[in-house]
């Protein structure tokens, strides 16, 4: 991988990482469109370590408070009704899923779902099911409302991200608005839950590419700027998100799954 190659991908995963566009997918067809090689699945989890740090600076008041009382109520019972030791144990719930099903399909991630049809279709088709959740959910549940059984149904959404196209954000915020979450709540959980698997998944696969040849160099320069721009985007989201919906997203992941089927259809772009 070259360092201009390394200075788009990691601006194209900055950009891309909390809105509900899916980054995966966009890394995917940036790659494609530009000529270049896929990037890869362990190239897409180490850079999203970068995002995932901006996550942890900007939520870092709140993950300290949940850290905290979670580790103190493990000792002492009269914390175990706290907020934020039972988010603690709520985003460790809501992770389950993706740890499981991350393990199981490991194969078909690096591979098989990284076709840009299937992304394509993700694209459109979970676009339409987050369009119908913003427009039938409700808005009377905040975040001392979730439950065991909400924060399971939000892992298993963001399990389906494990599939360039699906949007780790948007599929977990489309099962947080259709069980009657605001949409900020939603996105604040999304993004809280996002971090114990996608900081796993990105050292898991430091790990495993130790010894593969990969470019550090280029990966952590995009993963640097990953990081920077990713800071900016999560902050403005958040504002957006007090008085804006999600149809400009739905918009634009409709309009881009149908020319990425065109463009496959047609023959400019390999599929593969």
């Amino acid at each position: 991988m070259g360092w201009f190659e390394a200075v788009v991908l990691g601006l194209v995963q900055g950009l891309t990482e909390f809105l509900p566009i899916s980054s995966s997918a966009h890394l995917r067809i940036v790659g494609s469109a530009f000529g270049w090689d896929d990037p890869g699945a362990a190239f897409t989890a180490i850079t999203q370590i970068g995002t995932e740090f901006a996550v942890l600076l900007y939520y870092r008041k709140k993950i300290g408070r949940i850290i905290g009382t979670w580790l103190r109520a493990l000792r002492d019972p009269a914390l175990r009704s706290d907020p934020d030791a039972r988010m603690g144990w709520l985003i460790i719930i809501g992770s389950i899923p993706i740890v499981v099903l991350g393990l199981l399909f490991q194969d078909q991630i690096e591979s098989t779902f990284r076709d840009l049809r299937i992304i394509a279709i993700a694209l459109v088709v979970f676009s339409l099911i987050l369009f119908w959740a913003d427009r039938v959910g409700g808005t009377r549940r905040e975040l001392p409302d979730l439950t065991v059984k909400h924060g399971l149904v939000f892992g298993l959404a963001q399990a389906m991200a494990l599939i360039p196209g699906v949007s780790r954000s948007g599929g977990t915020i489309t099962a947080g608005r259709f069980l009657g979450y605001s949409r900020s709540a939603a996105a604040d959980y999304s993004f809280l839950l996002a971090i114990p698997a996608v900081l796993g998944s990105g050292f898991f696969q430091v790990v495993e590419s130790l010894d593969s040849g990969v470019d550090w160099g280029p990966t952590i320069l995009a993963t640097v700027i990953a990081f920077g721009v990713g800071l900016v985007v999560i902050s403005w989201l958040l504002r957006y998100l007090t008085r804006g919906s999600f149809t400009p997203f739905v918009v634009y992941r409709v309009v881009l799954g149908l020319l990425l089927l065109a463009l496959v259809g047609a023959g400019v772009l390999d599929p593969t």
